[in-house]
């Protein structure tokens, strides 16, 4: 089945290349020139994964996924002409799967377009893998379902494959380089803040269900799972 990329850019030069791009890759765009016709556009024909533009006028990036991410965990890659770490902390923390600036190399942006689907469809499925646990919190990687206690968790890939890495290796310290393994395939260079922001977004959703206290941080080093789940 051909990938459908909905691809939202007020800069028609833009769009076009991107466009291209990914029709060489093989997969079907539908490009959108502002955040109003994006909504519209999901909702008539949900995409696999949403390219988004942050600075479109009216309706611009950020509220487009905020609206998106009350019915969907849609992958999402945003656009943005600014290099602001608060920017790109915003953007992973509204439920972004990653943040590339402009101007980009196209050839760049496939990559990461291919490494987050990886996460959302694997190219080597995994019907035997068991679930896994740590207390009351579980993760089944054949079903892509996570909870905490009854309570479902409902994660990004890249947040999903995080957890998944925790969870492998519970009261192990796991650096950031190691969380990056974890979820992302592929020789993709992701910032440390940009871990970060993922974590925060895992703690939130965590904290939601009752478990504040899910993810230690150990200072210097990374991350673990806390002893009391």
């Amino acid at each position: 089945m051909t990938i459908r990329i909905l691809v939202a850019d007020d800069d028609p030069h833009i769009r076009e290349v991107i466009c291209f791009a990914l029709g060489k890759a093989g997969m079907s765009t539908a490009a959108v020139a502002n955040g109003a016709a994006a909504l519209d556009e999901f909702a008539r024909r949900a995409p696999d994964l949403v390219v988004l533009d942050v600075g479109m006028p009216e309706v611009d990036g950020l509220e487009v996924c905020r609206q998106i991410r009350r019915s969907s965990e849609v992958p999402i890659l945003f656009l943005s002409a600014r290099d602001e770490e608060i920017d790109r902390i915003l953007g992973l923390e509204m439920g972004g799967d990653d943040y590339v600036t402009k101007p980009f190399s196209p050839r760049e942006l496939v990559a990461r377009v291919n490494v987050i689907l990886r996460r959302v469809r694997p190219a080597a499925p995994e019907p035997a893998a068991e679930p896994i646990s740590h207390g009351r919190l579980s993760l089944d990687p054949s079903r892509r379902r996570a909870a905490f206690g009854e309570q479902a968790l409902s994660l990004t890939a890249v947040e999903f494959g995080m957890l998944k890495g925790l969870l492998a290796k519970p009261m192990h310290v796991l650096t950031r380089a190691e969380l990056m393994r974890a979820s992302h395939a592929g020789n993709i260079h992701v910032a440390d803040r940009t871990i970060d922001s993922h974590i925060r977004n895992i703690r939130a959703k965590l904290a939601e269900a009752g478990a504040a206290e899910a993810i230690e941080t150990v200072h210097g080093v990374g991350f673990r799972l806390g002893a009391c789940l």
